[in-house]
């Protein structure tokens, strides 16, 4: 594939459904706001003032002391500010982003309705100004526990309209088990909201077959180990649950040991309906114009597949019918 030919498919229009909001934060805004609160982060950033960790634990630990010096509703408009630039910047139109309450508020319903307030007004100031229309999906942390997972759907379920439109869960996948989470699915189905959970990327094909099965989730964040469970893969196919696929990511943490070694090109051929997302984007240096080149460079992907891969998203997302429709007229998708 040409250089003009990659360029052009990097620069193409974009839907991202796995984007944590506080790991998106660029170091930069982080460390800003830092120095603005005089706190000292030092200890989480490189030379070259990106973050700085060892490994997956690691990184949940630089992840919170990141997000700690977000603290008002005011701190989180700037962030989602600050996060949309780089969404836009690579061509994202559409994008759906996990929210913790746990991070926001406390996990108190009154104190989360400030901060979504605030976040969504700079969210709505971005989609006039930038283009890029984004929702949110609030997510309870794993290694949190079970009970206070079901703190964190109340404020989804208290909280649920046209703009926080799911409920997930993330944190460290090896902490207990997706059934434990149950309840907590369950008041947010109750509310409206669709569901997903992050499965599948450091255990096994079992665990997105848990996820499925225990909580009846939409779609899975990541899923990539389903690959090791060719029953899986074709359960997932049968009942069209979508998986949000980090590649950048799963290479970065070292799920897989190359692009090249990826499954997302075999999950596809294997009719599971498959997307691309960042993750955490700048504590794994990618962008989704980096993902969108690399992704056609190591498995020649030409136009076709990624407009695959975008219907997928949009068909997947968690939002209502009338926004669906108008981000596929701008992505140009029928």
């Amino acid at each position: 594939m040409s250089d003009e030919a990659l360029i052009a498919i990097s620069k193409r229009p974009k839907a991202e459904l796995h984007l944590h909001f506080e790991g998106a934060a660029p170091p930069s805004f982080i460390r800003g706001l830092a120095k603005e609160k005089n706190v000292d982060l030092s200890g989480i950033f490189r030379e070259d003032g990106s973050y700085d960790y060892r490994d997956f634990v690691h990184f949940l630990s630089v992840y919170e002391a990141a997000t700690s010096v977000l603290k008002t509703p005011e701190d989180f408009a700037r962030l989602c500010t600050a996060v949309l630039e780089q969404s836009a910047a690579n061509g994202v139109v559409y994008s759906e982003t996990f929210l913790s309450p746990d991070f926001c508020g406390g996990g108190d319903v009154g104190a989360w309705r400030e901060y979504l307030a605030a976040i969504r007004e700079a969210a709505d100031h971005a989609e006039r100004t930038m283009g890029v229309t984004l929702r949110g999906i609030v997510t309870c942390i794993r290694h949190f526990g079970p009970e206070q997972a079901k703190s964190a759907a109340l404020c989804a379920a208290e909280t649920a309209d046209d703009w926080l439109v799911g409920f997930g869960m993330a944190g460290d996948e090896n902490k207990g088990k997706q059934r434990d989470f149950a309840y907590s699915f369950d008041m947010a189905r109750e509310a409206g909201l669709k569901l997903t959970s992050h499965a599948g990327e450091w255990r096994g094909p079992q665990e997105v077959r848990e996820a499925v099965d225990d909580l009846r989730v939409d779609r899975i964040g990541h899923g990539v180990r389903s690959i090791g469970d060719l029953a899986v893969v074709d359960m997932l196919a049968e009942k069209q649950v979508t998986l949000e696929v980090c590649p950048g990511s799963n290479v970065f943490l070292g799920v897989y040991g190359s692009l090249a070694e990826h499954p997302i090109d075999q999950l596809r051929k294997r009719g599971v309906k498959v997307t691309v997302s960042t993750d955490d984007p700048p504590f794994f240096h990618t962008t989704m114009e980096k993902e969108y080149g690399d992704l056609a460079r190591c498995f020649n992907w030409d136009a076709s597949v990624f407009d695959d891969l975008t219907r997928n998203a949009i068909d997947a997302a968690f939002c209502d019918d009338q926004t669906r429709e108008t981000i596929a007229k701008k992505l140009e998708l029928s």
